[in-house]
């Protein structure tokens, strides 16, 4: 099963993430989305599948936080996807996106192993 995950490069939960897939031999492509912008129609479709713009970003991070009160309430998608272009680090990190188009965003052990199908006792070779 291939995926490809998105998130950025110096992030140390995508960094967990893609040190368990790879421990787990899952065949996968990691994109930084501050090297290579993610069209607006992904974003769109992507924060759909997740639950909403709402859920797709991190209002925990620093990003968000010193955000001009004025930017925090974006009120059409094509505002919120000009934020997310503009700042990519408010994106809910890592986003993997299945071929199948299906999306997961966060990283957990537990969750990872849901969604791979890995059982517990399972261990890397």
């Amino acid at each position: 099963m291939s995926v490809r995950v998105y998130g950025l490069d110096n992030c140390d939960t995508c960094r967990k993430a893609r040190n368990w897939l790879e421990r787990f031999k899952i065949d996968f492509q990691f994109i930084d989305y501050r090297a290579q912008k993610i069209a607006p129609e992904s974003l769109k479709a992507w924060s759909a599948q997740v639950g909403g713009w709402d859920t797709f970003i991190n209002r925990a991070s620093p990003t968000w936080r010193n955000l001009p009160p004025a930017r925090k309430s974006p009120g059409s998608d094509a505002e919120w996807t000009l934020l997310l272009r503009e700042h990519p680090a408010l994106v809910r990190r890592p986003l993997l996106v299945f071929a199948d188009g299906r999306v997961h965003q966060g990283f957990s052990d537990n969750g990872f192993r849901k969604l791979f199908d890995v059982k517990s006792g399972a261990t890397h070779g």
